[in-house]
């Protein structure tokens, strides 16, 4: 008997995002906010609350897979914890191109309708990290901010597309101080190589605490655009440029840390 042969087909699904200051139609910004592994939109996108100021729009898009991510034993049942992932280790170019034709069609419904151009950011967390990263270099959406928090870019990244693409992007790497998925070493010392090898400029901020996403991060975040600009680290020896936030964060949110990139 011969092997079988797979084969793939698109189909229609529906697909399930967040949105914080919806009502607005002459926002100074939106911001597409993508999720860690094992979270889902509606969770992830509270923590964007504090900086939900009636100056911009948040659009926390949900993966498309959802799973049980609680381990108690027997059947799930109402009080099953329920997660999403972005992608998994099976078939994940297909998965890549899925999701990168989806936020393309979430940008695009939600920009289409504002009477001006915002200022557009795109933040990725832990998984959501190599999300974000790739859909800026493969899709159709040209933000002018990258933030990337908690996590490496992605190890297949097309580096000399992305510092095309890139070029005119603030991309800032965000890294908290007792986070152990993006601690320094060899890990980050390869990124920081590789990435400006390639010409890609990427800028690095620091804050005191671990893998999770803050209120005092955020509002630092937007105080930096606020003011007309990112604020700016010492590059004069030609290393990366790292800024640091000087604060105490308090934990807000749990991400798993079964991340597939």
């Amino acid at each position: 008997m011969s092997e079988g042969v797979e084969r793939h087909l698109e189909v229609t699904r529906t697909a399930r995002y967040c949105v914080l200051g919806e009502e607005l139609r002459t926002p100074a910004e939106v911001w597409f906010v993508l999720h860690g592994y094992g979270q889902l939109a509606r969770r992830f996108l509270r923590r964007f609350e504090p900086v939900a100021d009636g100056s911009r729009i948040i659009v926390a898009p949900e993966a498309l897979s959802r799973f049980y991510a609680s381990s108690d034993p027997g059947r799930h049942g109402p009080t099953s914890v329920v997660g999403a992932t972005w992608m998994t280790r099976e078939d994940r170019l297909t998965e890549i191109d899925d999701y990168v034709r989806y936020l393309d069609r979430v940008a695009a419904r939600t920009l289409d309708v504002l009477t001006r151009a915002p200022h557009v950011t795109v933040l990725g967390f832990s998984q959501g990290v190599a999300t974000a990263a790739r859909w800026s270099v493969r899709g159709s959406i040209r933000p002018a901010r990258l933030v990337l928090w908690g996590d490496f870019l992605p190890p297949d990244l097309d580096l000399a597309r992305a510092a095309e693409r890139w070029a005119t992007v603030d991309v800032v790497a965000v890294r908290g101080s007792r986070d152990g998925v993006v601690r320094a070493g060899e890990r980050a010392r390869s990124e920081e190589t590789a990435a400006r090898a390639a010409g890609v400029k990427l800028r690095y901020v620091a804050y005191d605490g671990g893998h999770e996403v803050y209120p005092a991060a955020l509002e630092a975040l937007t105080g930096g655009h606020a003011s007309g600009g990112p604020p700016s680290g010492d590059s004069s020896s030609g290393g990366p440029r790292w800024t640091w936030w000087p604060f105490e964060a308090a934990g807000m949110e749990w991400c798993g840390r079964g991340n597939v990139r």
